[in-house]
C-alpha cells in the first residue's frame, strides 16, 4: 500500500479529497439504486453498485495515467483534439436518437461496447484547456482584439453553438467559465463586455430561429422556457414535482438524517442517483452530511487555487483554474438546484452522482491539475539537488 502511494505525484490533499468523495459516493448511489432497479425493472441493486464501481475504477486509472503526463503536452493536444470534438458534436446533434424514451440528442453510443457518453462534457474540458493555451500567451502590449476573435472566440463560439441545441445549462456553464478564465488572464474588460453581449445576441438569434423552424429542434425551447418560468412560479410540471420531492427529502433529514439507506423520497424522486442525489444525501445523513460534502468541495477549491498559484508557468496557472474551478462550480449548481436556488439544470454532482461520462471527465480534469502540481514538485526537487553541497563537490571531482 505504501509503495503504491509513494508512486503518486502531485498535491496529496487533492488525491485525498478525490478519494473521500469517491468512497462516500457509494453509499447514496447504492441507496438510490434500489429505487432505480425497481422503477426500471432491469437489473439488481448490486449491479448498479458494480457499474458505479467500474466507472470510478476507470476514473482513477484516468487520473493516474494523466497525472504522469507533463502538463505542457496538453497545450498541443487541445489543438489536435479540437476538430475531433467538433465532428463528435455534429454527429451527436444529427443522430436525434432516444435512450429509455428520453431525448438523447446529447448522447452518442459506441457501437462495439454499447457504451453511451456525452461529447459535450468532453468538449467543455477541451475548451477550457484550449482557452488556457491562448490566454497564457496574452500580451497586453501586443494585444489585438481582431486577432483574438479569429484565433480564440470564433472556435469557442463554434463549440458553444454545437452544444446549445441539446444542453443549454452546459453551454451557459462553459461560457461563464471561459469568461472567468479570460478575466483572470487579464483580458481587457471592455472587450469581455462585448463578448458577453455577443453571446446574449447569439442566444436570442438561436431562440428566434428555433421559433421560426420548430421542427428542427422540437421541445427544446419550450423545455428551457418551462424550467425558467416554473422556477419563478408557473404551472406545476415534472420539474416542480422533482423540486418538491427534493425539498421534502432535505426537510426529512433534519440535523442527523434518517440513516444510511433509509431514504423514503428516493422511491419518488426521479434522478435520485444523479441530478438530485444531494437531496438524498441530506435526507440520509442530515445537515452534517451536507456540510461535510460542501466542506470537501471548498477544500478542493482551495487546493486548486494553491496549485495554480504555485505553478511556474502562466499556462499551468490558467490550466489548473480552467479545468478545476468548473468542477466546484458544477457542484454548487447541483446543490443549489436541490434547494431551489437555481432552475433544474441537469448538472450532476462531481464524483458523487452516477454516470460514466461525468465521472471520467472530472477525473481527467483532476489528473491534469495533479500533473501541474507534480511539475512543481519536480522543480523543488531539482532546486534541492542543486543546493546540495555534496552534489556540487561530486561534480567538481
Amino acid at each position: 500500500m505504501k509503495r503504491a502511494i509513494s508512486k503518486l505525484r502531485g498535491d496529496r490533499m487533492i488525491w485525498a479529497i478525490t478519494a473521500l468523495l469517491a468512497i462516500f459516493s457509494f453509499l447514496p448511489v447504492y441507496s438510490a439504486a434500489s429505487s432505480l432497479a425497481y422503477s426500471i425493472g432491469a437489473g439488481h441493486t448490486f449491479s448498479y453498485f458494480i457499474k458505479h464501481f467500474f466507472h470510478l475504477f476507470l476514473g482513477f486509472l484516468i487520473i493516474y495515467a494523466v497525472h504522469k503526463v507533463p502538463y505542457r503536452y496538453f497545450n498541443g493536444l487541445s489543438v489536435l483534439m479540437f476538430p475531433v470534438i467538433v465532428v463528435l458534436l455534429i454527429l451527436t446533434i444529427s443522430q436525434g436518437s432516444t435512450i429509455g424514451g428520453a431525448n438523447a440528442s446529447r448522447w452518442i453510443q459506441i457501437p462495439v461496447v454499447s457504451i453511451s457518453f456525452q461529447p459535450s462534457t468532453l468538449a467543455a474540458l477541451l475548451l477550457m484547456v484550449f482557452s488556457a493555451r491562448f490566454l497564457s500567451k496574452l500580451n497586453p502590449q501586443e494585444f489585438s482584439f481582431k486577432n483574438s476573435i479569429v484565433k480564440f472566440w470564433l472556435p469557442v463560439f463554434l463549440i458553444l453553438i454545437l452544444i446549445l441545441p441539446a444542453n443549454f445549462s452546459t453551454t451557459a456553464l462553459i461560457f461563464s467559465m471561459v469568461l472567468m478564465l479570460a478575466f483572470v488572464a487579464g483580458y481587457p474588460l471592455r472587450y469581455l463586455g462585448l463578448i458577453f453581449g455577443s453571446g446574449i445576441i447569439t442566444l436570442a438569434l438561436f431562440i428566434a430561429l428555433a421559433k421560426i423552424f420548430p421542427n428542427s429542434m422540437p421541445n427544446r425551447i419550450d423545455t428551457w422556457n418551462n424550467r425558467i418560468s416554473n422556477f419563478w412560479g408557473g404551472q406545476e410540471t415534472r420539474q416542480d414535482y422533482q423540486i418538491e420531492k427534493a425539498k421534502i427529502a432535505i426537510a426529512s433529514g433534519k440535523i442527523y438524517g434518517v440513516g444510511p439507506g433509509k431514504s423514503i423520497q428516493k422511491n419518488f424522486l426521479p434522478e435520485s442517483s444523479s441530478d438530485f442525489i444531494f437531496a438524498i444525501i441530506i435526507e440520509e445523513y442530515g445537515l452534517f452530511g451536507g456540510l461535510f460534502l460542501l466542506l470537501l468541495y471548498l477544500l478542493l477549491l482551495f487546493r486548486i487555487v494553491i496549485v495554480a498559484q504555485k505553478s511556474e508557468s502562466e499556462f499551468g496557472k490558467l490550466l489548473s483554474i480552467g479545468v478545476g474551478i468548473p468542477i466546484v462550480f458544477q457542484a454548487f449548481i447541483n446543490m443549489g438546484v436541490a434547494v431551489e436556488l437555481f432552475p433544474v439544470t441537469g448538472q450532476t454532482l462531481p464524483l458523487i452522482s452516477s454516470g460514466g461520462t461525468s465521472i471520467w471527465a472530472t477525473c481527467l480534469a483532476i489528473g491534469i491539475i495533479l500533473s501541474v502540481s507534480a511539475r512543481r514538485e519536480e522543480l523543488k526537487k531539482e532546486q534541492r539537488e542543486e543546493a546540495n553541497p555534496l552534489e556540487i563537490l561530486s561534480d567538481a571531482i
